[in-house]
């Protein structure tokens, strides 16, 4: 059975070559290792293999493990990649460095007040649900533009791309697509798109960062 170790010098080759058919610099490409459900001894030889990008889904569950991670390996960047409650916005402002699910109003107005007292900004990505998926978080394409105008302009949010998670039955090639345009018309440089599934198509579409999970650590 591979180690996480050695899965990830696999998924580390395939963003390089990835990048390299696109004709892209794989030193564009950033891999956020996600770590949800996974504990700190797991993580641990990820962070000695030189990662330093992680991924988890929880505000709770990345409190009990990250503060001490990161006394052991300074320097690691925490992106919440889970939805977001209202009530734990401060908690999310004090912890992690980006934020990927910022989808709606009410918590762009939480992580405004909570940027605010705390003092410090993580960046911010919008999660856009590019299938219309009643049960998924996100939003709405057409009603996208509107929302991270008003993401900048009414609660000075540091907006600085996007995310999107396709419809697991669906192919993802047209969803990166919306999502790479969507960014382009706004401005945005960028995106976060692909998992351990589709991580190399999504670079190919323009990815700059893309989330992998079990195609490192393993399953769940």
């Amino acid at each position: 059975m591979s180690t996480a170790t050695e899965r990830l010098a696999e998924v580390r080759a395939n963003i390089a070559r990835a990048a390299r058919d696109s004709g892209r610099d794989p030193a564009a490409i950033t891999l956020v290792c996600v770590s949800k459900t996974f504990p700190a001894e797991v993580i641990a030889p990820v962070l000695d293999a030189g990662e330093r990008v992680f991924g988890e889904n929880r505000v709770q569950e990345a409190q009990g493990k990250w503060p001490r991670l990161r006394e052991r390996t300074p320097g690691t960047v925490l992106h919440l990649i889970g939805p977001l409650q209202s009530n734990k916005a401060g908690d999310a402002v004090a912890l992690f460095d980006v934020i990927e699910t910022v989808d709606r109003e009410k918590i762009a107005r939480a992580l405004a007040d909570a940027v605010q007292k705390a003092g410090r900004s993580p960046s911010f990505l919008v999660q856009v649900n590019t299938g219309a998926e009643l049960q998924k978080a996100g939003v709405l394409p057409d009603e996208a533009d509107a929302f991270i105008a008003g993401c900048r302009g009414t609660y000075g949010l540091a907006v600085a791309g996007l995310m999107c998670i396709p419809p697991i039955d669906d192919q993802a090639s047209p969803h990166f697509a919306l999502l790479r345009q969507i960014a382009e018309r706004n401005g945005l440089a960028e995106l976060s798109m692909g998992m351990s599934a589709n991580y190399p198509l999504g670079i190919q579409l323009g990815a700059t960062h893309v989330r992998v999970g079990s195609a490192i650590f393993g399953t769940r």
